[in-house]
């Protein structure tokens, strides 16, 4: 698993410039405003299209379960929920799961969230969390399962086919990417 490649080896790459907030399939993305998240639109993901949500945070509390409910509404819009079967069901919850642990690490190590995109296709989830921190992620080497704290980037790796960090010259603050395959 990568922490200094700035994409997946897929390489979907940056969003082009001047993205219109409008999906690669077309259906316009959900977003949230301060105050609160705006009603998931759309389905599943168009054949070879992709789904995009976005969640500004600005100062809001309560950002983890935040993200969560955000999170599982996108889920619900793209049919990972209500889950067909145990491995669609923990398929949903490793995606939340990941989610939280994100979204946790920025409000512990780089004074909260700025944004959470997600992103997904008939393969891959892709989950971004960006946060205005000068901090690398790492997971604890050694990692000590018998100890608290410190295993959110333990658990983001074991979970996710790749994940890293997008870092944007002369902008204060990084990204923080994981992807997950969507289930069979």
């Amino acid at each position: 698993m990568s922490t200094t490649r700035p994409y997946s080896p897929g390489d979907r790459g940056p969003e082009p410039s001047g993205a219109s907030g409008a999906s690669e399939g077309g259906v316009a993305e959900a977003g949230a405003s301060g105050e609160g998240m705006a009603a998931p639109s759309g389905a599943a993901a168009p054949p070879g299209g992709r789904q995009v949500r976005r969640l500004s945070f600005g100062g809001e509390s309560g950002v983890v379960p935040l993200a969560r409910d955000f999170t599982r509404q996108a889920l619900y819009a793209w049919g990972w929920l209500p889950a067909a079967s145990a491995d669609q069901r923990a398929a949903a919850e490793d995606v939340l799961l990941v989610v939280s642990e994100l979204v946790t690490n920025a409000c512990l190590h780089a004074e909260g969230p700025d944004q959470l995109r997600i992103t997904c296709d008939n393969k891959v989830i892709r989950i971004e969390v960006s946060d205005r921190g000068t901090g690398q992620p790492a997971p604890r080497t050694p990692h000590r399962a018998g100890r608290p704290g410190g295993h959110g980037m333990f658990i983001v790796q074991r979970l996710c086919l790749d994940w890293g960090v997008v870092r944007s010259p002369g902008v204060a603050g990084k990204t923080v990417w994981a992807e997950l395959g969507a289930p069979a």
